[in-house]
């Protein structure tokens, strides 16, 4: 698929993994399920046959981090963002820079896929859809009422396993999402798309023209120095950030959902890093020095002192650092509102 360009998106901060995931060394850079980083590993399942190497969307500040971490011929450019405006715009910025031909693969640099045969595979088949001028998204199979992730309701079936897509759903309550598992006709939102550039920017251009613009001209005033390529400031500073999904994927008529199987996670908190690791017979997992007496689906994570835990289910324990986090696993979506993980 030498049409196929991958777009990795470095934005974000990873706050709900506080306090490993931290600005001076956030989630995507860091090695937290397998031997590589989740940066390493979605380059590397990204490189399909005949790639010319990835362009990175990244903020200035992880500039260091991505070049320590790519090999050489995995990189292609690396856009510097003036400013983190969501997906959207980061999209738009790597969309200028291409053939309006080009296929982009667009993914988040920070998600955990373990069965790459498969990732790869429906890559192919999203490719050849998105060759025919339909915005492609790939819908994860759902394991259980997620309430953490939004959802695509499949419409018709154009064939070979894809969808139209019927709507987007923001993350929904519990019951909701037990009737979505339920009816069987809805897939999570992996944020994983493919399309052609100049389909992605002519339907940027219907819907959110001012974006498109401003984009243009700061991709227009822009300078080039090596492989880094840096957008001027002030045109995209006047963008509202908005992420993709409302910006063109609910807007475009031509949308299209490939269900699929992966072993996917967006790594988004403690416990889907737990669900993501090989835990023993009893759900306990520990990286760094532990011991667990009497515990059921416990995770520990220690960057040095040993963690000793008696007697608890589905606690979450993690001392990185000068800082120590104690949770119940059912609450781990409040760590982003903790006051250490809001300071980042």
């Amino acid at each position: 698929m030498s049409n196929v360009t991958p777009v990795i998106l470095c934005g974000g901060t990873g706050s709900r993994l506080w306090p490993k995931s931290r600005p001076e060394q956030p989630k995507p850079f860091q090695q937290l399920v397998g031997e590589k980083t989740l940066f390493k590993q979605t380059l590397t399942r990204t490189q399909l046959d005949g790639d010319r190497g990835a362009i990175v969307v990244a903020g200035a500040r992880h500039l260091e981090l991505i070049e320590a971490q790519s090999a050489d011929g995995t990189i292609r450019e690396i856009i510097i963002e003036p400013d983190a405006k969501n997906t959207a715009p980061a999209i738009a910025l790597a969309a200028a820079r291409l053939n309006p031909d080009t296929i982009m693969l667009v993914c988040p640099s920070d998600h955990h896929i373990s069965d790459e045969d498969a990732f790869r595979e429906v890559v192919r088949k999203a490719a050849r859809l998105a060759e025919s001028g339909w915005l492609v998204t790939l819908g994860i199979d759902p394991t259980g009422p997620e309430t953490g992730f939004g959802y695509i309701e499949r419409g018709e079936e154009l064939g070979q396993g894809s969808y139209e897509v019927r709507r987007f759903v923001e993350k929904p309550d519990l019951s909701t999402a037990q009737s979505f598992v339920k009816r069987g006709t809805f897939s999570w939102n992996s944020g994983i798309f493919l399309f052609k550039a100049g389909t992605f920017w002519t339907e940027l251009q219907a819907h959110r023209p001012e974006m498109a613009k401003s984009i243009e001209m700061s991709v227009a005033k822009g300078e080039s120095r090596a492989h880094q390529f840096h957008p001027a400031g002030e045109p995209f500073e006047q963008i509202t950030g908005e992420s993709i999904d409302y910006a063109v994927m609910e807007n475009a008529k031509k949308v299209a959902v490939i269900p699929v199987s992966m072993g996917w996670s967006d790594i988004g908190n403690w416990r889907a890093l737990h669900e993501a690791q090989e835990s023993d017979e009893l759900g306990n997992f520990s990286s760094g020095p532990a011991e667990l007496v009497d515990c059921k689906g416990v995770f520990t994570d220690s960057d040095g002192p040993r963690v000793s835990v008696i007697g608890m289910e589905d606690v979450i324990v993690v001392v990185d650092g000068d800082e120590i986090l104690v949770t119940a696993s059912s609450h781990v979506q409040q760590v982003g509102q903790l006051r250490g993980a809001k300071e980042q």
